[in-house]
């Protein structure tokens, strides 16, 4: 009898240690479940805020940046005023007109010497004036002083500028031949701004003045950022300041150079814009006159819309073309320190 009752018991208690088991298992189950939902619904309300979030965004880069671009290219395909009436489709021929036309071709030349010495010129003194400061034997005030100076231009408008710079030329109250005057150089005052010879000279400097400060607030970043340490290994080793500038400071920039080539072809055809339309609007006899103005002039003053918007068409392509070729010409492994 003992024996019976001894063998019911087990057999009762193996039947709820697995009953216990299994609800334990479905707890389990039950939990994990919960928390995969919990981590999913998570992700999906941090999808659907980072949605919100660029939404916005992308309308507005779509309304007023791609939509534009694309109606431009489409016009350029077509005959049209701009101020009303139909849109004639007419294939290619904006390009092969524009490929023709003497005005366009100039004004492309142009563009060519400013996007060779305006960066040049900006460059150069843009990491002259940083090193100087970075690296020159100057108190702490001194150093705010000249960096305030130097980038003062970028906080006047670039119309102000281009009207500071067209008093600056001019032939009888301007500041350029009062020196002349002064230092006894008379003979070579000159209408600088009305002579084909000197006009573009004169459009890239007002650019560089405009330009440099920001350029060399860009590079005193860089130089701040390369460790003193290695300019004083340097100094042991008794190499010069040309050395260590070839040799340190500009393998470590490179990468911020890089960045500041690309910025300076969209720099000159914005720049080239504002300060031929305000200094010289072109002339004279379109010596000074760039793709941007020829562009503007041919859509708002000749009422030749779909002719401008090829203008644009190549104007972009070329921009994007130089932009990738220096990406990849100056592209090299970034140095570490």
């Amino acid at each position: 009898m003992l024996v019976k009752i001894g063998v019911y018991y087990k057999s009762r208690l193996r039947r709820d240690g697995s009953v216990l088991e299994a609800l334990k298992k479905s707890k389990a189950m039950k939990v994990g479940g919960t928390q995969k939902e919990k981590g999913m619904s998570r992700k999906g309300k941090d999808r659907l805020f980072i949605a919100v979030c660029v939404l916005p965004a992308v309308l507005l880069f779509s309304l007023f940046i791609l939509y534009p671009m694309a109606k431009g290219f489409m016009m350029s395909f077509y005959r049209y005023s701009g101020l009303g009436g139909e849109a004639t489709f007419i294939g290619l021929k904006n390009f092969q007109t524009l490929f023709a036309d003497p005005i366009f071709l100039t004004a492309m030349k142009n563009m060519v010497f400013v996007l060779v010495f305006f960066p040049l010129m900006t460059m150069v003194l843009a990491m002259l004036f940083a090193v100087m400061l970075t690296q020159g034997r100057l108190h702490q005030f001194e150093q705010k002083f000249f960096k305030m100076i130097i980038f003062f231009p970028n906080i006047l408008s670039m119309v102000v500028i281009g009207v500071l710079f067209l008093y600056l030329y001019d032939y009888n109250l301007g500041l350029l031949n009062g020196f002349l005057d002064v230092v006894g150089f008379e003979v070579l005052k000159q209408t600088w701004l009305g002579q084909k010879s000197t006009v573009l000279w004169c459009l890239v400097a007002t650019m560089v003045w405009q330009a440099t400060g920001y350029y060399m607030v860009m590079y005193i970043a860089g130089i701040n950022q390369i460790p003193v340490d290695l300019y004083e290994a340097a100094d042991i080793d008794g190499a010069s300041k040309r050395v260590q500038f070839f040799k340190i400071t500009l393998p470590l920039l490179w990468q911020i150079l890089r960045v500041t080539l690309v910025f300076f072809i969209t720099g000159a055809f914005n720049l080239t814009f504002t300060f031929v339309t305000v200094m010289t609007s072109g002339g004279p006899n379109n010596a000074s006159q760039v793709p941007l103005t020829y562009m503007y002039s041919q859509a708002f003053s000749n009422a030749n819309y779909g002719y401008a918007m090829a203008i644009a068409v190549v104007v972009f392509i070329l921009a994007i073309t130089l932009s990738f070729m220096i990406q990849k010409l100056t592209d090299k492994d970034a140095i570490e320190f």
